[in-house]
């Protein structure tokens, strides 16, 4: 417990950022008319892609007996996968919306 105490006093302008960026993001969604929230979403998903690869490098440079990273970063790798999947197939369906019918 001390050393998580340690490393929050040590990056403690680290903690601020985190904190400021959260009351942020809930700002900037909470303004964001609903017929825009699905496409901005579908985006951001497709953004996981970058929290994939990130996860890998973690896997792949993380040492064999080192178990918590390497959990952690697969359960990186999956949920970010599902994140992806999960935004094309919104994009995908808001799209057919748009095409006309035969």
């Amino acid at each position: 417990m001390t050393a998580i105490l340690d490393f929050l006093q040590l990056h403690i302008e680290m903690v601020y950022i985190v904190i400021l960026s959260i009351f942020l993001g809930i700002e900037v969604i909470s303004r964001v008319p609903s017929v825009l929230h699905t496409p901005l979403m579908s985006g951001a998903n497709a953004i996981h892609g970058v929290v994939i690869i990130g996860a890998i490098i973690v896997m792949g440079k993380a040492e064999p007996d080192n178990w918590l990273a390497l959990v952690l970063g697969f359960l990186a790798v999956i949920l970010g996968t599902l994140n992806v999947v999960g935004g094309f197939v919104v994009t995908d369906r808001m799209l057919e919306m748009f095409k006309k019918k035969k």
